[in-house]
């Protein structure tokens, strides 16, 4: 029998969930900062860990470009974003010395740094750690998984959109996250139609319902769908907290459903 880890810096971590998508473009880093964002507000602390090496965009969409990260005694210590601490950050997009850089590394490069952000990220004590993954099933994926795996719980939040294409490409995912022995919390199904900024109506722009139809199918719980939203966007790309400034907003009401689903059913999917 193997060992137990030790526990380390993940030690005050209640709860890991993993965003996925077998496609790229589908929204993970929206519906993880909007998870997060959502969290906090119904009073949790909250750490997103951006493993999305090639692609960070965490630092921006909260606001957090050319913030340095610091060594501590236990390690790094996260970029904070407030005083009271309730949101944490750590991205590669903070290691950068510029951020149009790109991180050109083979997966043995990659894999070390990620098993390094679990290992030595001092992240205190959180309710959840939310980690926004790249696309796809690849080497980060599995190292991500590896490195987190002894710190149960961990669940899974796959990211699809209505169309087709999206569709199967996330049904994949679904058999990655069985094949590793991910529990998977659920499917959200984003841009799921366009809410006017001016009457609120929600129109379809793509096909409709390919998340529903797509967690029925897989027998895991569907969570909602989130539509495309001028203020969401504006924003993500202003760094600015969405959930604060636009409780009005369709778009609102959608992400806080998931994150209260989340919060009623991690006790549940994640013993």
């Amino acid at each position: 029998m193997e060992a137990a880890a030790e526990p380390g810096n993940l030690a005050g971590i209640r709860h890991i969930i993993l965003v996925l998508s077998g496609k790229g473009g589908v929204g993970k880093s929206t519906i993880s900062t909007e998870l997060a964002l959502a969290l906090r507000h119904a009073g949790k602390k909250v750490g997103i860990l951006d493993v999305d090496l090639c692609g960070p965009s965490i630092p921006r969409m909260f606001g957090a470009q050319g913030r340095a990260v610091h060594q501590c005694d236990r390690g790094w210590a996260p970029v904070f974003l407030d005083r009271e601490q309730s949101i944490s950050l750590m991205s590669v997009g903070f290691l950068l010395e510029k951020p149009d850089e790109a991180v050109v590394w083979r997966g043995p490069k990659k894999n070390a740094l990620i098993k390094q952000f679990v290992s030595d990220v001092a992240w205190g004590e959180l309710d959840y750690l939310v980690v926004d993954t790249p696309p796809g099933t690849s080497d980060e994926h599995m190292a991500t998984i590896e490195a987190l795996r002894p710190y149960q719980p961990l669940g899974a939040l796959v990211v699809t959109t209505p169309q087709a294409v999206s569709v199967g490409d996330v049904r994949r995912e679904l058999t990655f996250c069985r094949k590793t022995g991910v529990r998977v919390m659920g499917v959200v199904e984003n841009m799921s139609g366009f809410t006017c900024p001016h009457c609120t109506e929600c129109t379809s722009v793509f096909s409709r319902g390919g998340g529903e139809e797509l967690a029925r199918l897989a027998g895991v719980p569907f969570l909602g769908s989130v539509p495309l939203d001028p203020e969401l966007m504006r924003s993500l790309e202003e760094g600015h907290d969405f959930i604060r400034e636009f409780p009005g907003s369709p778009t609102f009401a959608a992400l806080t459903s998931i994150a209260r689903k989340i919060l009623d059913a991690t006790p549940t999917y994640l013993p």
